[in-house]
């Protein structure tokens, strides 16, 4: 692996991570809602 290769690794590493920390939550109230609204 070239240093170009790591640079661009690290670039999609960190996009990821940054849209995992919208995702997780996102899908956990979503996931909520429907266990309530089953739940009623």
């Amino acid at each position: 692996m070239t240093v170009h290769d790591m640079e661009k690794a690290q670039a999609t590493y960190s996009g990821f991570m940054a849209t995992l920390k919208w995702v997780v939550p996102l899908i956990g109230v979503i996931v909520f809602a429907v266990v309530s609204a089953i739940a009623s």
